[in-house]
């Protein structure tokens, strides 16, 4: 059965072609499927897990579609379309006003041309907060595509799923399901001794009830946050402000010890160096609080 779409007015500072070129940078990406410019992925909703279908009428208008209907097979309810609709708008940080960052980016001769380059893009969030510590922990000193079958095999094996069209989609997996896990249940899939340990102490801080997004938020400072998140065994401030950046959309976050920051800074100063924490400290003292930003365009020019 075809259900009615949900139209999605975005800003005027985005771009859905450039989000979508963003979105299909990795062919092992698992959490979604993109195919002739259309975007399903399987999302978590208050009734359980419900199918979305994203598309763009040009760019002016994002549609939003509910292919496998709601899970008992029903039309979604308003309700539920607002949820989804809601989700689609925090994904592509949609409610933010970009043109500070393009005033500032204009004016900036590292960021110019890759404003210009990929002017519309968003931070393209992560709304889970296991999620989001769990890819950080994962990407940790190893190359991308790496990362990305760390992902895969960890998200096929533990996460849940529905099949449609001959395809299946998955939601991440629950941190319940991986904190009842041992170091040996992990390691398999070519994760590092440590990296399943933290996985599996991160699960247990939220099933305890000791992390939730909720929590993080409610300390309302970036310091703050970025303090409680380093407390935590495994998470150091390059993991910290991945999750500050993706996940609790703080757009002063700042990853300056990141790899893929230093090639891209590299690249556009033109040398043979990467430059160094202090110079990078100099070149970003412009950026003001919009380091995140600044750094998801600059990681674009790579990714």
């Amino acid at each position: 059965m075809i259900y009615s779409p949900t139209l999605i007015g975005p800003p005027a500072e985005f771009s859905y072609n450039r989000t979508v070129d963003y979105l299909s940078r990795s062919s092992k990406e698992c959490m979604f499927d993109v195919q002739d410019r259309v975007v399903t992925r399987l999302i978590s909703s208050s009734s359980g897990p419900l199918l979305i279908r994203l598309s763009a009428i040009e760019d002016s208008m994002l549609q939003l579609e509910f292919p496998n209907g709601h899970a008992d097979g029903s039309e979604p309810s308003p309700a539920i379309r607002d949820e989804a609709a809601a989700y689609v708008r925090d994904w592509f940080d949609l409610d933010r006003k970009l043109a500070p960052f393009f005033e500032m980016a204009e004016q900036d001769d590292i960021l110019r041309d890759c404003a210009r380059q990929f002017y519309g893009l968003r931070i393209v969030g992560i709304d889970d907060l296991f999620e989001a510590m769990c890819w950080g922990i994962m990407g940790q000193q190893i190359n991308l595509p790496f990362a990305y079958t760390l992902k895969q095999r960890f998200v096929e094996h533990y996460g849940t799923y529905q099949d449609f069209e001959g395809r299946r989609y998955f939601t991440f997996p629950a941190p319940e399901v991986i904190a009842e896990l041992q170091v040996e249940d992990l390691t398999p899939m070519q994760l590092t001794t440590r990296k399943s340990e933290y996985l599996i102490g991160t699960a247990k801080e939220m099933v305890e009830g000791r992390l939730s997004k909720e929590q993080l938020l409610a300390m309302g400072d970036l310091a703050s946050i970025e303090k409680a998140l380093t407390s935590i065994r495994g998470i150091g401030p390059w993991t910290a402000n991945y999750v500050l950046m993706r996940c609790l959309r703080m757009p002063a976050a700042f990853p300056i010890a990141d790899v893929g920051l230093h090639n891209a800074l590299k690249l556009v100063l033109g040398r043979d160096e990467k430059p160094s924490i202090a110079e990078i400290k100099e070149l970003s003292a412009g950026w003001g609080d919009w380091k995140a930003y600044a750094t998801f365009y600059l990681w674009r020019i790579l990714y």
